[in-house]
């Protein structure tokens, strides 16, 4: 059975292949690659992906090897492959070189902690539960010169019943802002491990610490981004609270414009200081720049948020500047809908529908108008 796996589904390199030429892939075990970012960490999975009809002899059919890959093809438990230096050798959960995980930033794997690196892809199979290896040696053959004592981490799993799968394929799924599950399909079964990014926020904002000390930090939308970045993750909020300022006011950078004035006022509700919130975002509204789209924009974040009369304010300052601009009229009517108003929000409906730029925002204020008549 070693001697067959080894000829088969895990061909060994051919003389010409040392030599540099192109040629096509040993046993028709086609040379693959799948990368997924996972928050700010790359992982890439390079492997050779083998058929389960596989190559018979030289110009005759292939071979169906269907319900004969799990403990036969690829055998349960550690092998002696015939060759090389291992005689406890897992599969190399693929064909051909070693198939190789790359993480570009410290992860856990199965919540077990593995540094950022290349390393080589093992596993012990077994009908119950598969053992996966991750190797320090990631540039060998296959697993025939495996040596358990470079093992980097060792995670237990189980294996599961999946749709037929011709070849065999990594898949990267249920994704996250940190984390994915990475999984190994192939014939009627799959193996599945989760990989957690360890420190996804830190790692963001010591890259933005960096980037903003280049050119990028040359323009004010870099410190508002990287300030909108702690309020959304609601960390770092003294700091963002600085590249806030830094947007408004720096030295060749700064703008006081709707967009670092109100990145400012989304720092300070963060840090519960509402009252300065507030102040900035008046001030914000009334710029001379300031657009009736922003302005619109605000009196919904307002709505959203519950606080009514606060929004049916900025609505009605909206309209004092813009008059009968769109959408104007839109902000008024759900501005009064929303503090009991139902006549006056029906009258700015009205007026605000034979405005409407597009069908969607036309059958919006249809329903809207519906909804108020009724």
């Amino acid at each position: 059975m070693s001697r067959f796996l080894c000829l088969t589904l895990c061909a060994l390199p051919a003389a010409a292949q040392y030599a540099g030429l192109s040629l096509p892939a040993s046993g028709n075990n086609q040379a693959a690659s799948v990368s997924q970012m996972i928050g700010p960490a790359k992982v890439t999975i390079d492997y050779s992906s083998p058929a389960v009809h596989g190559p018979g002899v030289p110009g005759g059919p292939p071979v169906d090897r269907r319900g004969k890959i799990w403990g036969a093809l690829v055998p349960y438990g550690l092998t002696d492959p015939g060759f090389g230096t291992s005689k406890q050798a897992p599969w190399r959960a693929g064909a051909n070189e070693n198939t190789v995980f790359t993480f570009t930033h410290p992860v856990q794997i199965e919540g077990q902690a593995l540094a950022a690196g290349r390393y080589g892809f093992h596993a012990i199979v077994d009908p119950n539960e598969w053992t996966l290896i991750f190797s320090k040696n990631s540039t060998s053959w296959g697993s025939f010169f495996y040596d358990a004592t470079e093992d980097a981490l060792r995670v237990k799993v189980k294996p599961q019943k999946h749709e037929y799968r011709e070849y065999l394929t990594y898949e990267f799924l249920d994704r996250k802002p940190d984390s994915a599950t990475a999984s190994l399909q192939w014939e009627d079964l799959s193996v599945s491990f989760n990989i957690k990014v360890t420190g996804a926020t830190e790692i963001y904002l010591s890259r933005l610490r960096q980037e903003l000390r280049t050119d990028v930090g040359f323009q004010y939308l870099a410190w508002t981004n990287a300030a909108q970045y702690c309020v959304q993750a609601n960390t770092n909020l003294e700091e963002a609270l600085q590249w806030a300022d830094y947007a408004i006011a720096g030295a060749f950078v700064g703008q006081k414009n709707y967009a670092t004035l109100s990145t400012k006022a989304q720092v300070l509700r963060r840090l519960q200081r509402t009252d300065e919130a507030k102040a900035i975002m008046r001030t914000a509204i009334e710029l001379p720049g300031t657009t009736t789209f922003e302005i619109h924009q605000y009196g919904r974040q307002l709505l959203n948020n519950q606080q009514n009369a606060d929004a049916l304010a900025v609505f009605e300052l909206n309209a004092k500047r813009f008059g009968e601009a769109w959408p104007t009229h839109v902000g008024l009517a759900r501005g009064y809908a929303a503090n009991g108003d139902k006549a006056k929000a029906l009258e700015h409906a009205r007026k605000a529908l034979p405005q409407a730029p597009d069908a969607l925002n036309r059958t919006a204020l249809e329903a809207l108008i519906k909804s108020l008549s009724e």
